[in-house]
């Protein structure tokens, strides 16, 4: 029976502001080539231990590996080489306003990776065609496009460098529920393309199970449940069961009852 190896591995991951902790003790496994979907409730760290994975904040204690190396001693030269091989989706899109669609999905072409600005357009036209955008959207402005345009653009943005590692945070949030769909498979696709491993969070249920294969429950600061997609409807964990609005068991109930739950 083969196993497959661990793309990413975080143990023991502490994170506070002040006097709230965030983050107390996340340990996580993310296999090479899966898409594990992060749920949680509002407030409950998924975007920050996002951050703590991306190095845009720094954890107060615990360890990040990816591919077996540690990521909190890198120098700067290999952090820079870490992010040329990561796609991130922020929240909300975080386009730039200022800029032309094509600037905004090849700006760290651009300016990382010193590319020509006419081979970076060609490539994001490119990329605009894998989201199922025209040309004509590269010269257009955020403002132009609609709600569903800027996260195809996001996506867009996220993997034209190639990636080994994705990081969506929200991609479908505020969006109907038939452009969630239409995007969920546009993530399947890329993703599968790019044979990626990919951090999703989300609060949709529905699009969660369309992208995901694996998923984790972060509540309490910890992992509080993680396993194979398909297991999310086996489980009998209370916290899981209400975030997922199903109602526990029996059994559950009953161990809810004798405080052995």
């Amino acid at each position: 029976m083969t196993t497959t190896p661990c793309k990413i591995r975080i143990r023991g991951l502490y994170k506070a502001f002040n006097s709230q902790t965030v983050l107390a003790g996340v340990d996580l496994d993310i296999p090479k080539g899966s898409n594990l979907v992060l749920l949680g409730g509002s407030g409950a760290g998924k975007t920050v231990l996002a951050k703590c994975l991306l190095g845009l904040i720094e954890p107060d204690a615990g360890s990040i590996q990816i591919d077996g190396r540690e990521t909190s001693r890198l120098s700067s030269r290999d952090r820079e080489a870490l992010w040329r091989k990561t796609g991130v989706l922020f929240q909300n899109g975080a386009l730039f306003d200022s800029l032309p669609i094509w600037r905004n999905i090849t700006f760290a072409l651009i300016h990382d990776r010193r590319m020509d600005e006419a081979t970076a357009r060609d490539i994001a036209i490119k990329a605009l065609a894998e989201v199922g955008l025209g040309a004509e959207t590269a010269d257009l402005m955020p403002a132009e496009l609609s709600g569903g345009m800027q996260k195809r653009v996001a996506l867009a943005r996220a993997i034209v460098g190639e990636p080994e590692i994705v990081v969506l945070d929200s991609p479908t949030d505020g969006l109907d529920p038939i452009v969630t769909t239409h995007i969920d498979a546009l993530i399947v696709r890329a993703l599968k393309r790019l044979n990626a491993t990919a951090l999703t969070i989300t609060h949709d249920i529905a699009s969660a199970r369309r992208i995901g294969d694996r998923v984790a429950f972060l509540s309490g600061g910890r992992i509080a449940w993680e396993g194979p997609m398909e297991e999310v409807d086996r489980t009998d964990h209370p916290e899981l069961l209400a975030f997922l609005g199903r109602a526990p068991g029996a059994a559950v109930l009953e161990r809810l009852a004798a405080g052995r739950a």
